[in-house]
């Protein structure tokens, strides 16, 4: 497979608005983990090589066991995830998959027990972020693979 083009060096100002986006949401208080596992559920639910690639790596990178990032696809069966990591899973699969079933009202009481309103809000943009992200990268081909990523104390500023 070869990359179509470089979004991001075609588009720089219209990545921006994404930029921005992450950036709210990395300081919206939510758990670093938790927002890796919600990227990565959902990378995984648009089967985007290159962001499951990237959130893996990033997950490992801060600390995320191996038997956690390999179960997420399953999560409903493993016995690993905190009720708080439940829900967000649950609402990241409602939201993604949006068409299915107009996220379900057991789906946001689960959610709710678990996540203030503003959480939910920022956990819900989180999700949209990715998804985002899955569209341009599937769409243009984005090679899976390539990223690498930085070490944890210079990780900060980096994007998605």
């Amino acid at each position: 497979m070869q990359q179509r083009l470089n979004y991001s060096k075609v588009a720089p100002e219209g990545m921006e608005g994404l930029q921005k986006l992450e950036k709210y949401v990395k300081n919206s208080g939510l758990e670093a983990g938790l927002i890796e596992l919600v990227k990565l559920r959902a990378s995984q639910i648009n089967g985007c090589a290159y962001c499951i690639d990237m959130h893996t790596k990033d997950a490992r990178t801060n600390g995320e066991s191996e038997q956690r990032l390999y179960a997420v696809s399953a999560w409903h069966e493993a016995p690993f995830y905190s009720e708080r990591e439940r829900a967000a899973l649950a609402w990241t699969e409602a939201v993604t998959l949006i068409r299915k079933d107009h996220v379900p009202d057991e789906t946001y009481a689960e959610a709710r027990k678990h996540f203030s309103e503003k959480e939910l809000v920022d956990l819900t943009l989180a999700i949209i972020a990715i998804n985002s992200w899955n569209r341009l990268a599937i769409s243009f081909r984005t090679l899976a693979g390539s990223y690498q990523p930085d070490h944890p104390a210079a990780k900060k500023g980096s994007p998605k």
